[in-house]
Parts: C-alpha cells; structure tokens; sequence
C-alpha cells in the first residue's frame, strides 16, 4: 500500500535545531508544507553531503513556505555532537530529528529492521498532514535539493491548481495541463 494521500502518523521526538533540544510531533508539521528527509546516520558519508546541500537551498525552500526536518535513528545528542564537529553539518538551520526508537521510520515505512537504520527517504507533506510525495533511493545513491525543490513547486501549484497537473520537467512558470476527454492520445 502507497503512503502517497495518506496523513502522517502520530509521533513525538526530541529535534536539535538552532543550538537547542525542542520537541517535534506530527502537529508541528501541519499548517505549512514540509519535506521530512530520512538518511541513515550521522558521521556518515553520503548523509553530509546530502544535509549540505539542503542547507545551502533552504532559504529557497523557506521562501516557499516549506520548513525541512531531516531525520535518522540517531539521539538529537549525537546531532548536536556532529553540527559542533562538522563545517558542513554546522551549516544546517533546520530541525534535526532524533529517531532513535524507530517510531518515525517505521512510520514512513523506511526502517531497515536488520540494521536499525533507515533508508533515504523523502516525503513531501501538505500542511493538512497528508503526504504528496514519497521517494526512496537506495544507500549509496544521494539526492539533489534542487530536483526536490522543483517537485515541491510542482506539489504546490497543483494543490492551488485543481484540475491542472504539471508534465514531466514541468518547471515553475511551465504550461501544465488540463486533463480532459479533448486530451486523450494527443500528447
């Protein structure tokens, strides 16, 4: 079963964000669009360049009302540990989610049970609570702030959009498109 349409399940968790601890549930997500972005662990390989290449974007993603909360199995001690240690990681204004009971993995279905760790995992979250976009890519395969920026935009326009959808490489700005009868086998 798809968790694209589904509305995100109750937690709660302590985040490092901003030189402090602060408590994060799943009604601190609702209200503004949210990306929760799952990677592995801290003190990792992929994992920074990942992280830092959302914090050099997220005064774009900000600007689109869009808040980011990256999430691993890790304490929100060991996140604070690796932004004091890391030039990269010390770059990132976001919240930093501990996870380390699982509950928030196991809930977008992206824990590795072997391993205790979860998968690269990206949701794109509405601000009713409901998920608009999942993607999962396997460990060594990193991701682009920018492609989730144009994705986020395409979920934001349909959303304010209805009865429009956005084409492949649709960019902000693009002609969408107007499913209908008149549309069948002509694109």
């Amino acid at each position: 079963m798809s968790l694209i349409n589904s509305e995100i399940k109750p937690f709660k968790t302590t985040a490092f964000h901003n030189g402090e601890f602060s408590e994060v549930t799943e009604a601190t997500l609702r209200g503004k669009w949210s990306v929760v972005f799952f990677y592995p662990a801290d003190f990792t390989f992929v994992c920074p360049t990942e992280l830092g290449d959302l914090a050099d974007n997220y005064e774009e993603f900000k600007k689109l009302g869009v808040e980011i909360y990256s999430v691993s199995t890790d304490t929100h001690f060991t996140h604070k540990a690796w932004h004091d240690s890391s030039e990269t990681i010390g770059k990132i204004q976001y919240p930093m989610l501990g996870d380390a009971t699982g509950t928030i993995s196991r809930n977008f279905e992206v824990m590795i049970e072997a391993d205790g760790l979860a998968e690269r995992g990206t949701f794109v979250i509405d601000p009713e609570g409901v998920i608009q976009i999942v993607e999962i890519t396997a460990g060594g395969i990193g991701r682009d702030a920018s492609e989730l920026l144009r994705k986020v935009k395409a979920a934001q326009y349909v959303a304010a959009h209805p009865g429009e959808v956005c084409p492949a490489k649709w960019k902000e700005g693009d002609a969408t498109l107007a499913p209908s009868l008149d549309l069948v086998g002509k694109i």
